[in-house]
């Protein structure tokens, strides 16, 4: 089974345990924490990712780093059970997809906006509100400066992309008079 795949499986079902049992949002707090602790020590991701390492040792490194980080239960069960399984190499993309899990939970949804020049605090938030407004939902807003769109603004949200750019109106307007 692909690793993203298998990743999505254990995501979910940590989740629904979270819920019952844990704090959703610290659970994901504890896989962030680990899973920096793994992109930012290379000696430490060879050792729990290579199969040349016995599981044992990699269950007793994984046990001792969450008491340590002070995991949260379900955390730290879910990781001693990768470590067992030899899978964790998959935290990032469990993470990954446990983050999406909790913001559709929480009905949260991520904007990228980009306009021409840098927006002021102000507009940022009259943005951000009017995002949130359209989608019914909290948004999280990142913002970057484009100034080849000439003017206006191009919203990303999910797999939709709202574009209010200058740049696409003249190529459409462009389009319509060579016709």
């Amino acid at each position: 089974m692909p690793s993203r795949a298998s990743a999505t499986r254990y995501a979910r079902a940590l989740f629904d345990v979270a819920l019952k049992e844990s704090d959703p949002v610290q659970i994901e707090r504890d896989l962030a924490s680990f899973a920096d602790l793994l992109s930012s020590h290379a000696e430490l991701h060879s050792a729990l990712t290579n199969p040349a390492v016995p599981a044992s040792a990699k269950h007793q490194l994984v046990d001792t780093l969450a008491k340590r980080l002070d995991l949260a239960s379900p955390a730290r069960k879910l990781l001693l059970l990768l470590a067992d399984r030899d899978r964790l190499a998959m935290v990032p993309d469990l993470l990954d997809v446990y983050r999406e899990r909790l913001m559709e939970h929480l009905q949260v949804v991520r904007a990228d906006v980009t306009t021409a020049a840098a927006l002021t605090p102000d507009r940022a938030a009259q943005l951000q509100k009017k995002l949130a407004d359209i989608t019914g939902r909290k948004v999280e807003m990142t913002t970057s400066v484009d100034p080849a769109i000439i003017g206006g603004v191009v919203t990303r949200i999910g797999g939709t992309v709202y574009d209010g750019s200058i740049a696409t109106q003249l190529a459409r307007l462009r389009e319509k008079l060579a016709v």
